[in-house]
Order: structure tokens, then sequence, then C-alpha cells
């Protein structure tokens, strides 16, 4: 089989085309993963999808198809699934690398994985990893085990899947992001049973809660965060979508903070050691701590281990004894 069927679907022209169903989409994906497609067809397909705007059928196909193509996960599952896929031109320093930490320490199992392009100084989520305490596997066999041992990792998509990063990349080749960054941020590869994730455009919220919901994920919340990463402007009323016990769910996030600053206004230095240093304690800025608190919060309570409301009080708490 070719994907010349699937790209005649999506690009047949007006009151013709129409989008991938469900089937349609996994089998065209399981045709670009295992390397038959064409890659001028690949491009065709991936842009089609593009121009025609994804649907919940469309990316959760995909998912399907990488999921089925992702090497056996051994051991006991993470609890959370934290997708990092933004670009980061212009963000901080990845604050919610911390936030991910404190969850952690309330007994939930992390599993953080991504891959980042396109990041500003001081923006590199691997480049703070060693600096914040979360390991960075290098076989996929080891996230169980580091889990085991810290209650967080971190996984590299080139380590989960090298063929989802190649198509990822394209990106490079194409000009354009595709559908396939959608796909990364909701393939869940562990099979947690909660997960929290960013966007950068407010649409790709119901998108990906939809995608969700027919994957299965009973347990969700998707938000507008800083450079497309699951983190939260204290300073900012914000709207969360996902699912609770698999149902669509929508609330609205109080502001922390009373004045106006964007998340990369912080009084920090873009300097990575400085993640360190104010888990440690030898360096202050309260507008970051209220960025690391406000985030685990909605984390907390995503994952089931804090009801609605009581999550940044946990989260206060955990942080006040982290030493």
């Amino acid at each position: 089989m070719t994907l010349a069927p699937y790209v005649r679907i999506l690009g047949r022209g007006p009151g013709r085309s129409r989008n991938l169903t469900l089937d349609e989409a996994q089998e065209a994906m399981a045709l670009i993963l295992n390397g038959t497609a064409e890659p001028e067809a690949v491009g065709a397909l991936l842009m089609l999808m593009r121009f025609r705007g994804e649907t919940p059928d469309e990316i959760a196909g995909f998912v399907r198809a990488v999921t089925d193509t992702l090497p056996e996960w051994t051991g006991a599952r993470p609890d959370l699934d934290w997708p990092s896929y933004a670009a980061g031109r212009t963000r901080g320093l990845p604050w919610f690398l911390l936030s991910a930490r404190v969850v952690a320490r309330a007994g939930v199992r992390v599993l953080l994985h991504g891959w980042n392009s396109h990041q500003s100084d001081g923006a590199s989520v691997r480049d703070a990893l060693p600096l914040v305490g979360i390991t960075s596997i290098t076989d996929w066999r080891e996230a169980s085990a580091t889990l085991d041992r810290d209650g967080i990792a971190y996984a590299p998509l080139e380590v989960i899947s090298s063929r989802v990063l190649d198509i990822l990349r394209l990106r490079d080749v194409l000009g354009l992001r595709s559908c396939v960054n959608t796909v990364c941020r909701v393939m869940n590869p562990a099979g947690a049973a909660h997960a929290v994730q960013g966007v950068f455009h407010p649409p790709y919220l119901t998108l990906q809660a939809e995608a969700g919901a027919v994957l299965g994920l009973r347990h969700l919340s998707v938000i507008k965060g800083g450079g497309g990463e699951f983190e939260r402007n204290p300073a900012k009323i914000g709207q969360v979508h996902g699912l609770r016990d698999g149902e669509p769910w929508q609330d609205t996030l109080p502001e922390l903070r009373d004045e106006t600053r964007r998340l990369a206004e912080t009084e920090t230095p873009r300097d990575p050691a400085y993640l360190g240093a104010v888990w440690d304690g030898t360096h202050d800025d309260p507008f970051a701590v209220d960025i690391v608190l406000g985030t685990a919060a909605l984390a907390l309570e995503t994952a089931g281990v804090a009801q609605a409301g009581a999550g940044y009080d946990l989260a206060q708490q955990i942080w006040r004894d982290r030493h």
C-alpha cells in the first residue's frame, strides 16, 4: 500500500475532500512509521492535515499507530504522563521541572518525555535536568527502574522512538510544524493513568482533550502554558480543559498574584543553575516559586492526590518540607 489514497481523501478539493477517520489515520501513520511511504507523500499528507486542521480522531489514530511500534513497557507504570515538546523561543527557565519534582514528592510516579527545538538561552530542558536532580534515561528498559528509585524520570523522544523523531524533524524540511507535535504530546508512551499537557495555541486545548477521550484516557489537564509547556502563569487567569473520570471537563484557574507579568519575567537570570539554587533555597524568587507551585497544584489535582482546589496547599506543604 501507499499513502496515495489517504492524500487523495484529504486533498480532492472543495466539496469532495474530508478528514481521515480514526482507522484511516492509524493505517496512514503505520505506513509512515514502517518506512514504506514515499517521502513526497508523507510531506503532502502532513501539510494537508495542517491546512485542513487536525481532528481528534486523526490525532488518536496516529497515536494508536505510534503506540503499536513502541518498545514494551516493563514494571510498574507511571502515575502521571508529562510531555515536553515546546519550541520555547520566548520562554524563560523551565520551572515546570521543579513542579514535576514537587509532584513526585507526593508519591506520584512522574514520567517526563520530550524533544525541544529552537529554544532561547537558558530554556533548554535537557541542560536543566541534571541541575534539578532528574535522570534522563538512555534506554527505555531503564525507565521503570528509575521511577522505582527516584519517583521521576525523563525519557528523550529518540529513546522512545527514533522514527517518530525523524517525522517530527520534517519541520526543518517543510518549514512548518505538523500534527506530529500534537501526537507526541498525546501519546502517553508508558500508559500512565493521568496526564498533563501544555499547548501554545488555544484551539489545541479542546483538540488534545478530545483526542485523549478517544484514546480512553480518564484524567487529563491541558493548559496554555509558557512556550507551549505545561507551566502555569500565576499572574494570569487561565483556562484548563481536559477529562475527569473520562468525561469532558473544564475550569478556570484564578490568579495567584495580583500583578501583570509574563512567565519569562522572573527575578532570576536565565541560567539553568538557578533552578537548583531555588530548589535548595540559596536563591529567592517568589514569582518563580509561584510558577512552580501553581503548576504543581494542577498536576497534583489531575493525579488525584489532591481534591479540586486543594492542590496549592499540598504543593506549598511539600515545598516547605522538601529538604
